[in-house]
């Protein structure tokens, strides 16, 4: 049986695709993604503390160049076969070459669930995967466009300066509550934070499955009805979780970590954004068509992954290992 939360998605899923009344109120659900992201980084920073020694800078660049080298891969092959727009194709690379918090977070449940070993630093492959991808595809939009000033409605002509684009994305939700969950599950240990484990850290996979509920919902939503003439751009969607999702297992394997933080990289190298990358393209990117990227991300590859890509992985991972 797969883990409990994969059946609070479908949940969600079935409900949304058959209408039904059900509806997470939209404050509980930005509670529940704060209390989320904060418990991810908060179980990473007690993972690391008194570890700083054993980081290995040289693999947590490596990983961080992952993020890099996907979605710059990715932006040919949206232009020439799926066929997209320069805008569309570097909204899209951007998104996939970003990773989804939630994604993270089933992974992280499954890994434990199997109970498989993780490095203490692992929580830190989100932020290492989640910035790269974004900030060099606008970057690539900039080039491309050669700086042109970006008209935006109701605004007249503005620009939107690289210094801009980073500060964005590194101050963005996610990345604040994850890096600063670690920094102080890092400073006060598993001891220091005694009084909050038996709500944060017992309730994680409540919180878990409650997101989950809400993503099943969205991902109804998104899909009702499939815009059918968009095919190349969800069979893209559909398959190319597993072909990153190896770039993850390999680079696992060739790093030497452990099965569990193999099957998080592969996870993560799978998924796509669909919070940090639509903040930052909507914003940079006007011309983009941000519900064709939530279709692709949120509509198809999510619940691939989470139902069916995610137990595949783990399954040629212990084959390999």
């Amino acid at each position: 049986m797969p883990d409990i939360v994969i059946a609070f998605f479908a949940l969600g899923l079935l409900a949304g695709l058959v209408k039904s009344d059900l509806k997470v109120p939209e404050s509980i659900y930005e509670t529940l993604s704060i209390l989320l992201m904060l418990t991810l980084g908060l179980k990473g920073g007690m993972a690391l503390h008194g570890q700083g020694e054993q980081l290995v800078i040289s693999e947590l660049v490596l990983i961080a160049a992952l993020g890099l080298i996907i979605p710059l891969s990715l932006y040919p092959l949206l232009r020439k076969l799926i066929r997209l727009s320069r805008e569309n194709a570097i909204s899209i690379a951007a998104h996939y070459g970003s990773v989804s918090a939630g994604t993270f977070a089933v992974v992280i449940a499954l890994a434990e669930h199997l109970g498989w070993p993780l490095k203490p630093e692992t929580t830190l492959y989100l932020v290492l995967l989640e910035l790269p991808a974004i900030i060099v595809m606008l970057w690539l939009y900039r080039f491309l466009n050669a700086r042109k000033p970006i008209k935006r409605e109701g605004l007249g002509i503005a620009k939107v300066s690289s210094g801009n684009i980073l500060h964005e994305a590194l101050t963005s939700r996610g990345v604040v509550l994850l890096t600063g969950g670690v920094a102080i599950g890092w400073a006060y240990g598993e001891s220091g934070l005694a009084s909050l484990a038996p709500v944060l850290m017992g309730g994680f996979k409540t919180l878990l499955a409650l997101f989950l509920l809400e993503m099943g919902l969205c991902t109804a939503k998104v899909c009702r009805p499939l815009p059918m003439r968009q095919w190349r751009l969800m069979l893209f969607a559909a398959g190319i979780p597993f072909v990153l999702a190896w770039c993850g297992i390999l680079l696992g394997l060739a790093l030497g970590l452990p099965k569990g933080s193999i099957l998080v990289l592969a996870g993560l190298a799978a998924s796509a954004s669909y919070i940090a990358a639509p903040a930052a393209i909507r914003a940079a990117v006007p011309d983009a068509n941000i519900g064709l990227a939530m279709l692709a991300s949120l509509g198809i590859t999510f619940p691939i992954n989470v139902l069916i890509g995610l137990p595949l992985y783990a399954q040629f991972i212990e084959m390999m290992l």
